[in-house]
């Protein structure tokens, strides 16, 4: 395994990325073996630190993003990013999650599309892997987060902190290397995909994979602005609908039309406007591809499948975990966040975040989250080394 601190960026961010690889470092980690099987012959993971590792090790929190979000949690665009922080509400001095006190990783998630190894990295025959890059899960994820944290030399991380996919992770790092976790952070996410969210994900699947320039996935030849764009596009707008409340798109849109046009002639009304710029916003810095890989990675998401069911995995779980969720959450909804606390013995019910703004809320109220991670890092500081117990056969 080799860690890389500077250079230019791998294939799979070469294409939006260019030469620019901002705060991002890299590290080469050999082959994954992967849940569906056969492996992944090489991974390459990206990934951001913020703040200093102290001399005891310690103080090391990974943070995992979301869907289409990345390692760049933090800081301003200038820094060689296409946008600020995600998370830059949160992370940094005097904020939620303390810079001067934490050392943060967020590491670009397996198959996106920000350096971490996807759809647009290079297979061993040198092309893109397009099409052919393997089916991929949540606990694949998991497992190239962890060999990261081995690369790094990080062999306990005081909290594992993530919302919505990255919620998910965060409860299968529970699952999966429970030593390893001092406390688990778990926002907006499930114990496993409902059929309601795999049914919003259909058709954002097949509005990209109906697009003429879909090419069955193997687009990477084309010219600038040739690709599937438009198919990504109307995913994201489908999936921005779920992201948000309804309460909130009529309090903020109404029936108004766009300034300067009128909806009853041709026209566009405020929302569609609004959904307009999200959708191209994302098809500039996305690969349709990582939509796919990382949509259909949610979809699998179950933590009891192939173990003893949700109830008993839950019920094994005995690292310290705080559970999180948004008031008018309609993708994920709080009885979703409830499952999982009335289910883990070391976790005290949901703190619910009072938000208009739906799922996305996890994003937007940083002061909420903030207090929720600090509750968190408290019970990590206060537990002691977490060991298994008879119960961990259950899972």
């Amino acid at each position: 395994m080799a860690i890389s601190y500077d250079g230019p960026p791998p294939a799979s961010a070469a294409w939006r990325e260019g030469d620019h690889p901002g705060r991002r470092k890299f590290a080469d980690l050999g082959p994954l073996a992967l849940e569906l099987g056969g492996e992944l012959p090489h991974l390459r993971m990206a990934y951001e630190t913020f703040g200093t590792l102290n001399a005891d090790e310690n103080n090391a929190v990974l943070i995992l993003h979301a869907l289409t979000g990345d390692s760049h949690v933090s800081g301003a665009d200038t820094e060689g990013h296409l946008t600020r922080g995600w998370w830059d509400g949160l992370v940094g001095p005097g904020k939620g999650l303390d810079t001067r006190g934490w050392f943060l990783v967020c590491p670009n998630v397996l198959g996106g599309c920000q350096g971490t190894t996807g759809p647009a990295s290079p297979a061993p025959d040198g092309r893109p892997w397009g099409a052919r890059f393997p089916r991929t899960t949540i606990r694949d994820q998991v497992a190239a987060d962890i060999a990261l944290s081995d690369a790094l030399g990080i062999e306990r991380w005081a909290a594992v902190i993530g919302g919505s996919m990255g919620g998910m992770r965060a409860l299968e790092w529970a699952v999966m290397a429970p030593e390893r976790v001092g406390a688990a952070v778990v926002l907006s996410a499930c114990a496993a995909a409902t059929a309601d969210q795999i049914g919003w994900c259909a058709p954002q699947l097949g509005a990209i994979r109906g697009d003429p320039r879909w090419r069955g996935g193997d687009y990477y030849d084309a010219q600038p602005g040739d690709g599937p764009h438009v198919g990504l596009g109307i995913a994201r707008q489908i999936g921005h609908l779920s992201y948000r409340s309804a309460s909130e798109m009529d309090l903020r849109f109404g029936r108004h039309g766009q300034p300067g046009e009128d909806p009853l002639r041709t026209g566009r009304y405020a929302v569609e406007s609004y959904l307009d710029h999200h959708a191209d916003k994302l098809a500039r810095r996305f690969d349709a591809n990582s939509y796919v890989v990382l949509t259909e990675a949610m979809n699998s998401h179950d933590i009891g499948r192939g173990r003893a069911g949700v109830g008993e995995v839950l019920a094994a779980i005995q690292v310290p975990l705080v559970v999180g969720g948004v008031t008018s959450d309609r993708l994920y909804p709080v009885r979703l966040q409830r499952e999982i606390a009335e289910g883990v013995s070391t976790c005290d019910g949901v703190r619910e975040i009072g938000s208009p703004h739906g799922h996305d809320g996890f994003l937007i109220e940083t002061e909420a989250v903030g207090a929720i991670v600090r509750e968190a890092l408290d019970r990590s500081s206060m537990s002691e080394d977490p060991r298994l117990d008879d119960r961990r056969q259950a899972v």
